[in-house]
């Protein structure tokens, strides 16, 4: 998802600028679908999908839904270095604002892309994508701001960090000199044009999860969040310079590629145990390469043919899930359907019976910007993806969201493929999924008064729990037309807003689409942090 990198290529493939595999058949099924508002129209290629070409697409009440908001080299926020610190305040406003034209409900947002912070770190210096010069301060805490606004939003906010890459540059006299690789110059290797930090290295592994872990304790953030970057993509004609620290610390190990997947597992391991011990609460996830290994080299692997993290990134991603250490698993399939090496209706199976067997949450990455690209050429790829994602995840293998790279292409909608998205699967808003091995509050059912017309639409208040221990995080209000004394509020058509808690134990809310002098019928729920709910408020009615 990052720029940095380009795999070596295979027989027949490219790779884009991102690192992802193309072929030069990518049109081959690009007019397989036709899309229109609520209705599947599928072609040969939609494999399992077309057994119900004309099915409704319905709304679900529970899935996430987010777009990455990338940092590194400015791709998304900041969009440029050297703006006022109200300038940066605005333009991420302008982010939340899209999030919620778009009916998301999560953003990831890079914090810590080459070795600095977006957070005032006693461990690692200010970015330079804050104001073009590394360490300096930016004027406010970058990090307190996005929680805060994307709270107020009732958005989840996933920080997004890399883990080993230093500098986006290759010379370590160009870091400021309180950097950790300058004082300690044993800890990193260049490799690429860049600079990383030695996976092998136990002292190099503790400062990055230092590092991480710092913002974890001292930030209310709701998830911990890594991309596809481990070791670095190969770049031909050059080697990993770890043999020295292999042989110091390898011992145990016959093959250098072992004991690269053992470095990685281990970083992952602890970075997920100590997150928990700090705060049970928060996610930790990981949206790795979108292939783990191929079927012809091992039969565990999926039916593609393209670059594998296993091998390239000594990133055993199938491994984290099966042992529990992540909370959701976010794969990269950033391919169209029918593309031969990289089949997107294999891929999210494959990924979904491997989450299923330890009930990890799946969210799929989407490309959205090889709609921008010109590599889907279909408007309707993306939302045919969902759907076939929802016949997936009503086969019992659960696809539980789709996160958009990145934020930029999402306002720019290319080829109205977002739009098609809001209109065929995003037009009603969704919950986040609850994951029921998180700790859960014991949110208390809303006590619901009379609703009240008003000049804005219709008036709602409600009460929360006086228990501090007992109140909600959010709330859910839902709505049916006429006055029934009835709402099924697992009817993701009922559903109308989700909203944050405000100080206290009333709460207000204006319904502004609804319609004058038309009847209706409302409840409300509570939710907890991480998205349990209650049972409904009474249902309350309005003529």
């Amino acid at each position: 998802m990052t720029t940095d990198t380009t795999p070596p290529a295979l027989p027949d493939a490219g790779f884009d600028r991102r690192g992802f595999l193309t072929l030069a058949v990518a049109g081959a099924a690009a007019s397989a679908f036709t899309v229109t508002v609520g209705t599947l129209s599928a072609g040969p290629a939609f494999g399992a999908a077309a057994n119900e070409p004309d099915a409704a697409v319905a709304p679900r009440k529970r899935e996430l839904r987010a777009m990455w908001i990338s940092s590194v080299v400015n791709i998304d926020w900041p969009s440029r270095t050297g703006l006022t610190a109200d300038e940066q305040r605005a333009e991420f406003l302008h982010w939340i604002d899209v999030a919620e034209q778009f009916n998301l409900n999560a953003v990831f947002v890079q914090v810590r892309p080459t070795a600095d912070a977006f957070w005032p770190s006693p461990l690692e210096p200010w970015s330079q994508y804050l104001t073009g010069v590394q360490g300096q301060h930016p004027g406010y805490d970058p990090l307190a701001f996005i929680v805060d606004e994307a709270h107020r939003r009732n958005l989840e906010l996933h920080a997004w960090y890399n883990p080993y890459r230093v500098s986006m540059q290759a010379d370590p006299a160009k870091l400021v000199p309180e950097h950790p690789a300058r004082v300690h110059p044993e800890w990193i290797w260049p490799y690429g044009g860049k600079l990383y930090f030695d996976p092998g290295l136990p002292e190099a592994q503790e400062h990055i999860q230092q590092a991480i872990l710092h913002s974890v304790e001292h930030y209310d953030l709701d998830g911990v969040h890594f991309d596809d970057y481990f070791y670095p993509y190969p770049v031909a004609g050059q080697t990993i310079p770890d043999a020295a620290t292999y042989a110091a610390h390898g011992a145990a190990f016959d093959d250098i590629a072992d004991w690269r997947r053992h470095n990685v597992d281990t970083f992952v391991s602890s970075v997920s145990e100590r997150i928990k011990a700090l705060k049970p609460w928060v996610k930790f996830g990981i949206s790795p390469f979108g292939i783990w290994r191929n079927r012809a080299t091992d039969p565990l692997g999926s039916e593609t043919g393209g670059s594998q993290s296993y091998d390239l990134q000594f990133a055993d991603t199938r491994k984290w899930v099966l042992e529990g250490w992540l909370d959701y698993i976010n794969p990269q399939i950033y391919w169209q359907f029918g593309l031969a090496v990289a089949d997107y209706a294999k891929l999210v199976p494959w990924w979904a019976d491997v989450a299923a067997t330890s009930a990890t949450h799946l969210y799929i990455g989407e490309a959205l910007y090889k709609v921008t690209s010109g590599v889907f050429t279909d408007p309707a790829e993306l939302s045919n993806h969902l759907t076939f994602d929802r016949e997936i995840d009503a086969s019992g293998t659960p696809v539980h969201g789709n996160v958009y790279f990145s934020a930029k292409h999402v306002p720019a909608d290319p080829q109205g493929s977002m739009s098609r998205v809001l209109a065929d699967h995003y037009a009603r808003p969704a919950i986040v999924p609850a994951m029921e091995w998180l700790p859960a509050t014991s949110v208390r059912p809303p006590v619901l008064a009379d609703p009240e017309r008003s000049d804005a639409g219709v008036a709602l208040q409600w009460s929360d729990a006086v228990t501090p221990s007992r109140r909600a995080t959010s709330f859910a209000v839902y709505r049916v037309d006429g006055g029934g004394s009835s709402i099924d509020v697992e009817d993701a058509a009922n559903l109308v807003v989700t909203l944050r808690a405000t100080p206290g134990v009333v709460q207000r809310w204006v319904d502004e689409g609804a319609e004058p002098g038309r009847e209706y019928a409302y409840a409300v729920t509570a939710l907890d942090r991480v998205w349990n709910e209650s049972a409904p408020s009474r249902v309350a009615a309005i003529a």
